[in-house]
């Protein structure tokens, strides 16, 4: 009997062995299996002894990139249009396909390992879009941004400052020209959204405060709120809602935020998604922040956009797509498919997840103030024939400094369903800049219906 339990308790230490044996091996699979799969040993992993990372394509076919000659594509203007959305071989910007869809590059998997030759992986983007939104910043730092709210694709994701993948410069600490070039400001970065977050206020306005449309503001030029003086460029005069947002009128919306109060813009603000973090494709974007005390100059300046309000590019395109379908849109992405080289489909995003903000009636209201804004003051010969409604935005960010330049809204066409959303970096104002930049880059897309196809 003793041995009988001696045996039992022997083939419970195997077993147990044995068990803790196999989790250890499941987690380091897990975790560790893409470079096992792509150990320089593993013959079918490599051509010629580079990794058969497969190609990066844009929507049309364009090659990008092709990992098996470690090319990019031939037009430097779309090497360096596409640099942020690409990636470069070192690996610095983390953000790109390079880095964030390596997986199916190789034509890794769990069950099967890596599939020699590795896998093309086709993106949302339009190079030529691309490239004519990357020459109309100039050389200025900033980003521009476009995608399909009906779909949820992103046609356009360029940032600058960027460079050369196929002959990447020499970057040494301190140069102003690559200020913060491996970072993608759609993506990852934060900014004083200056009067761009008015939208965000009038949304509060008009769900709170029932007589919004019917009152009348007086605009002298400045507004005492609190212990600050809130001032605008020039006197406005005696106006309704419409032209005040119109007009950008900052002591209306100071005087507004005062009368909604923190609590009530921030849970706007985070309705709206602009303090939370998307996910593009898998990619993590950058979470704005809203975070004002009650202090009554403190709230009248956040509600203008100004204070300690930070929002991601990104997520403001999105807030305009979902104010552009009437309080849904669709969540951005970026892989549109990965196919094996001889073009059968491994995986394809049929759509993207739907997003939601404030009341239809809501939304259709912005979308009437915001179509006035273009009709009434940005000037609507500049968009052609195209519908676009928009807010600007002309950010302080400090003495001595430029203010940066916004520009964020949307066409409302059926046939083009754009969402969009322009940065210039201390670039100046926000409508003669940014608002110039989005005009040339819409008009393109409208010359390139067919991205939408």
């Amino acid at each position: 009997m003793k041995q009988v339990r001696q045996r039992t308790v022997f083939v419970f230490v195997i077993v147990a062995l044995f068990l803790l044996g196999l989790g250890i091996f499941c987690i380091r699979y897990l975790s560790q299996g893409r470079a096992w799969a792509t150990f320089a040993a593993n013959g079918s992993a490599y051509t010629g002894g580079i990794l058969s990372a497969g190609q990066i394509t844009d929507r049309s076919g364009t090659v990008l990139y092709d990992g098996s000659s470690q090319s990019y594509n031939e037009n430097e203007g779309i090497r360096e249009a596409t640099l942020h959305a690409v990636g470069d071989e070192a690996g610095s910007i983390s953000t790109s396909a390079l880095s964030q869809f390596q997986d199916q590059l190789i034509g890794y998997n769990l069950l099967t390992g890596t599939t020699g030759g590795g896998h093309r992986v086709q993106l949302t983007l339009d190079a030529q879009l691309n490239q004519v939104a990357y020459d109309a910043l100039d050389g200025r730092k900033g980003t521009v941004g476009i995608y399909n709210y009906k779909t949820g694709e992103i046609l356009c994701m360029v940032s600058a400052p960027a460079f050369d993948p196929a002959d990447p410069p020499e970057i040494e600490d301190g140069d102003e020209r690559y200020d913060g070039v491996y970072m993608n400001r759609f993506l990852s970065s934060t900014f004083t959204p200056g009067s761009v977050f008015k939208t965000v206020t009038a949304a509060a306005a008009l769900e709170n405060l029932p007589d919004l449309l019917e009152r009348t503001f007086v605009c002298t030029g400045s507004s005492q709120i609190g212990a600050d003086t809130i001032t605008c460029p020039y006197v406005h005069g005696t106006m309704d809602f419409y032209e005040a947002m119109a007009s950008s009128c900052n002591c209306t919306f100071a005087q507004l935020a005062v009368e909604l109060g923190s609590e009530t813009l921030q849970r706007y603000a985070q309705s709206a998604g602009l303090l939370s973090s998307q996910s593009i494709s898998g990619i993590e974007t950058a979470a704005g922040t809203y975070d004002v005390s009650d202090t009554a100059s403190n709230v009248g300046w956040s509600g203008v956009g100004q204070y300690d309000d930070l929002v991601n590019p990104c997520a403001l395109m999105t807030m305009m797509g979902a104010i552009a379908g009437g309080g849904t849109a669709r969540q951005p992405y970026l892989l549109q498919q990965e196919t094996n080289l001889s073009g059968s489909h491994v995986y394809a995003t049929s759509t993207s997840s739907s997003i939601s903000l404030w009341t239809e009636s809501t939304c259709r209201t912005l979308q009437k103030i915001l179509r006035n804004n273009v009709t009434s003051n940005y000037g609507q010969s500049q968009f052609g024939d195209l519908a676009v409604c928009a807010k600007s935005g002309t950010a302080e960010v400090g003495t001595g400094s430029a203010p940066h330049s916004w520009f964020a809204g949307f066409v409302a066409d059926e046939e083009l369903p754009l969402a969009f959303v322009v940065l210039v970096e201390n670039g100046g104002g926000g409508a003669s800049v940014a608002g110039r930049i989005a005009a040339r880059v819409l008009n393109e897309a409208a010359e390139l219906r067919a991205i939408l196809e």
